[in-house]
């Protein structure tokens, strides 16, 4: 017995292709891919928590106290009241540098940024690309650009498997060495974070 095989290309593979970091967690979801990945479009992110979650925002959130704090950021802290996918990227209403990078329902949604997330004072690109195009093809030196994606696969009957992937690339040998030195520190956090947002997911799904 033959079994056929269809590649099909990935939305991350199209918005970033080749990178110099990642970092890829998985989750087996007792619900089917269309649940599941209804689950995902309607996770509302400011919602994920865990003692090690709180513990790891809590770090990364560490930069922006202590510019606060020297006077470097003066201008108050944007809270938000929920932060879904479609808030997220929403225009000057959402994250700032974040755009939706490509989705294909109930499959994949990938999503990213430009900007200098290993400074003390994290600079985003702005404005923001407005294409998959336009993201893909930026290149100016001493930038990074984020690539993340959650993907859904059947896994058994009546179960799926979630995939919560996140690349990074840099666009010049200098801030590739020091982003380098920076994601030695964090990525346990990061990896942390995907972790208990995956968990979240699938407490949603099989609820």
């Amino acid at each position: 017995m033959s079994i056929e095989v269809i590649e099909r290309e990935m939305e991350i593979d199209r918005a970033l292709p080749r990178f110099d970091f990642t970092r890829v967690e998985h989750e087996v979801v007792g619900a089917d891919p269309e649940t599941t990945y209804a689950a995902v479009r309607h996770l509302d992110f400011l919602k994920v928590h865990s003692p090690l979650m709180d513990a790891a925002m809590w770090v990364r959130g560490v930069p922006d106290k202590v510019a606060r704090a020297m006077g470097r950021r003066t201008e108050p802290a944007k809270e938000l009241p929920s932060l879904t996918f479609d808030g997220m990227v929403d225009g000057e209403r959402g994250l700032p540098g974040w755009l939706k990078l490509g989705e294909d329902p109930p499959r994949e949604i990938a999503f990213g940024a430009i900007g200098k997330f290993w400074q003390m004072d994290i600079t985003w690109l702005d404005p923001v690309p407005e294409t998959l195009e336009a993201f893909t093809a930026f290149d100016d030196a001493g930038w990074g650009k984020i690539a993340a994606n959650f993907s859904v696969r059947p896994y058994g009957g009546g179960r799926s498997l979630l995939s919560y992937e996140a690349r990074t690339a840099m666009t010049d040998e200098p801030s590739r060495v020091k982003f380098g030195r920076y994601w030695i520190v964090v990525s346990p956090f990061v990896g942390v974070i995907m972790r208990a947002t995956l968990h979240t997911v699938k407490e949603d799904a099989e609820g």
